[in-house]
């Protein structure tokens, strides 16, 4: 639904600004000689805004505090060196904390003010019907199949099948007997799925089937033979706005903090005294 563009600066930092939070930045996770090892310094090593240290694997996490554990000593052993006499220690130790303070006031200022937009639901409601194309549904198909390797495997199945009396019985059957694809063992049900989901040949042959029936030839595809068993259908259909109000409210939200943004640069540019040497 958010448009392609190239990110301008003010884009990139709604990007940025948004995902803040994904690690609890206050939470202490290990300890170094009474030194702690904090959310922030697992941001900082994941470089990705969007990864919850928490939601990862128990292997990650480990590794990860392994690499920052092992930083901690080595970092205490140059503290405690005469490195910290070093004039290009210093020099770059003030211009670090000088930007630190700088990015951490910016994203934490940018924060509390994209919290502070809100979208009313009249406002969402009004996108969504001045863009009810964005939220249209495909057709949506549900099917069976069974997959064979050989056209005449697939051509007995269906000869099998003409004279049935309770087709979506047995053909659940066949599938568990016969069907050499994943799907076979709960008897070739693929569920619900648009048609662009499957190879154009399996998605051309089940759009011409009638609900309830089976294609009368193999459909060939990449994978080999198919025999398709249509179950139902839904056609296309707009998401109603409850189902996308929220995401509505996040989309626009997003949109009007970026636009203040672009506004305030633009204000401060032109008060601002800027040289490039």
């Amino acid at each position: 639904m958010i448009k392609k563009s190239i990110l301008s600066l003010s884009a990139a930092l709604v990007l940025t600004t948004s995902n803040l939070a994904a690690t609890d930045i206050q939470k202490v996770y290990a300890t170094v000689n009474g030194k702690p090892i904090t959310g922030a310094d697992i941001a900082v090593a994941i470089k990705n805004p969007q990864v919850n240290f928490d939601t990862l694997p128990k292997e990650d996490q480990k590794n990860i505090l392994k690499g920052l554990i092992e930083k901690k000593l080595l970092s205490g052993v140059a503290l405690n060196s005469d490195v910290v006499n070093d004039k290009v220690y210093k020099t770059t130790l003030k211009s670090t904390i000088d930007n630190i303070k700088e990015e951490l006031a910016m994203q934490i200022w940018m924060q509390k003010e994209l919290k502070s937009i809100k979208i009313s639901d009249s406002e969402a409601k009004k996108y969504y019907n001045e863009n009810k194309s964005k939220f249209m549904q495909p057709e949506q198909y549900k099917a069976r199949h069974i997959l064979v390797k050989t056209k005449k495997e697939a051509e007995d199945i269906i000869n099998k099948l003409k004279n049935s009396k309770n087709l979506k019985s047995d053909f659940a059957k066949l599938a568990k007997e016969k069907s050499t694809g994943p799907s076979g063992k709960n008897g070739g049900d693929l569920g619900w799925f648009p048609e662009t989901r499957m190879v154009k040949e399996f998605s051309e042959a089940t759009k011409k089937i009638n609900v309830g029936s089976i294609t009368k030839q193999p459909v060939k595809t990449q994978f080999g033979y198919h025999v398709i068993y249509l179950e139902d259908k839904k056609d296309k259909s707009i998401v109603s706005f409850n189902r996308v109000k929220n995401d509505i409210k996040s989309y626009l939200a997003q949109e009007k903090f970026k636009n203040n943004i672009d506004s305030l640069i633009k204000k401060e540019s032109k008060k601002a005294k800027i040289s490039y040497k």
